[in-house]
């Protein structure tokens, strides 16, 4: 193949690139699952908030602050109602 051919091989490689980034760029993306519901200041427990603050600054073992951040984490992976 000489070099007229490379050059047109070329060119139809890179114009089918170009047609499908301009395809994916146009087209809308795929409907997906629904995003979660928000969650409002409602569902906070309303002194863990104060309590977490505090804990913030703490530099030796708190059995307070340990049982607020294991509170928070589990609250946050959705696995509180799980336990109950």
């Amino acid at each position: 193949m000489g070099r007229a051919g490379k050059l047109a091989v070329g060119a139809v490689i890179g114009g089918m690139a170009l047609t499908l980034a301009l395809v994916a760029a146009v087209d809308p993306p795929a409907p997906r699952a629904s995003a979660p519901a928000q969650i409002s200041g409602a569902d906070a427990r309303p002194g863990l908030g104060d309590t977490l603050r505090r804990c913030r600054t703490v530099t030796v073992a708190d059995p307070e602050c340990e049982a607020a951040w294991e509170t928070k984490r589990r609250h946050f992976f959705g696995q509180e109602k799980d336990e109950k």
